[in-house]
């Protein structure tokens, strides 16, 4: 029976088969899922309206033109000619009623003006109350980028986990890679609250 169980415990120490050829594959995926993360919610922050014009506001929404939907920088060239004022001229002028419903109808608060060459885009001051329900939106998708970062976290703690207790990799070199991992990790979230802080800083300046 000792001999069986000897056997055993030799088949539990086995690699996996799917095992990284280093450890470094880990943490580097680890980080790579974290900077997608942060990534993501740059993409959103840009979307936030704040008190000035800008692109990103409008570059994304969907102008149906042609029988199919395209996103607004495809269609359009698109300025900030003042600090309040974004203006879009279309690579085609028949398509100009086309952008104007398009930024209507993707609900922004906007007000479009078409005089059949160029629309404009006023951008209005935010009231009080609005500015505070913006940092609101910001902070909770800074929590869900940060969410996001302790999932890798934990996805690449897991993996490391299983290596050591596999015997894949000695202890030390996997006790090394949670430290690189958290390092990530703390870089990372250290980078979302800069963000955020510069995102709200945006909204409720005057």
């Amino acid at each position: 029976m000792a001999k069986d169980k000897g056997k055993d415990k030799g088949k539990d120490k086995a690699p996996p088969p799917d095992a990284p050829e280093s450890l470094d594959e880990v943490t580097e995926e680890a980080l790579l899922n974290m900077m997608t993360a942060v990534e993501a919610l740059e993409n959103k922050f840009r979307t936030v309206r704040t008190g000035r014009a800008s692109p990103a506001l409008v570059e994304h929404v969907k102008v149906k033109a042609y029988g199919t939907e395209s996103p607004l920088r495809q269609v359009a060239g698109i300025a900030v000619p003042e600090p309040r004022l974004i203006m879009l001229r279309p690579y085609d002028p028949n398509i100009i009623a086309d952008i104007e419903k398009a930024i209507i109808a993707a609900d922004l608060g906007l007000n479009p003006q078409n005089d059949g060459k160029v629309v404009r885009i006023p951008i209005p001051p935010l009231t009080e109350e609005r500015r505070r329900d913006l940092v609101k939106v910001v902070e909770r998708e800074s929590e869900t980028a940060r969410i996001s970062v302790r999932n890798a976290r934990r996805d690449a703690n897991k993996v490391l986990d299983g290596l050591k207790k596999s015997g894949a990799f000695p202890e030390d070199l996997c006790t090394r890679a949670r430290e690189t991992v958290q390092e990530h990790t703390d870089e990372q979230e250290k980078e979302i609250n800069e963000r955020l802080e510069k995102k709200r800083e945006e909204i409720l300046e005057v």
